[in-house]
């Protein structure tokens, strides 16, 4: 009998579970990234001048601005802040996808960028 397809452990069998444990965190990925779809993300900057909120997959869903902030001498400021509370909502939502991703992979390492 060749190596590994006897009785003697290994083989099929084992093949067999790796593919039903893979399936099955593939599954589970799948359920996490429609969980991340749903979940929202806030930052705000600018003593809550502007608010930026993203989904869990860094998508902005919602931006809001203070009247106070709208100064239309200074609208690089206003830029700027826009810029930043969607920045920061944006890297929140990431790292919130990376654990959540790492954890439903059972502490596997994947490569970066793969979700």
């Amino acid at each position: 009998m060749g190596r590994g397809f006897g009785r003697s452990g290994g083989g099929m069998g084992d093949m067999s579970k790796l593919m039903k444990d893979m399936q099955k965190m593939q599954e589970n990925m799948v359920a996490a990234q429609e969980e991340l779809l749903q979940t929202e993300v806030e930052a705000s900057v600018g003593g809550g001048a502007v608010k930026a909120v993203v989904n869990g997959k860094g998508r902005l869903v919602r931006l809001t601005i203070k009247p106070e902030a709208v100064d239309p001498e200074d609208v690089e400021l206003l830029q700027d802040l826009i810029v930043s509370a969607i920045n920061e909502a944006e890297d929140k939502a990431e790292e919130m996808e990376t654990n959540r991703m790492q954890n439903v992979a059972g502490g596997v390492q994947l490569p970066p960028g793969l979700f």
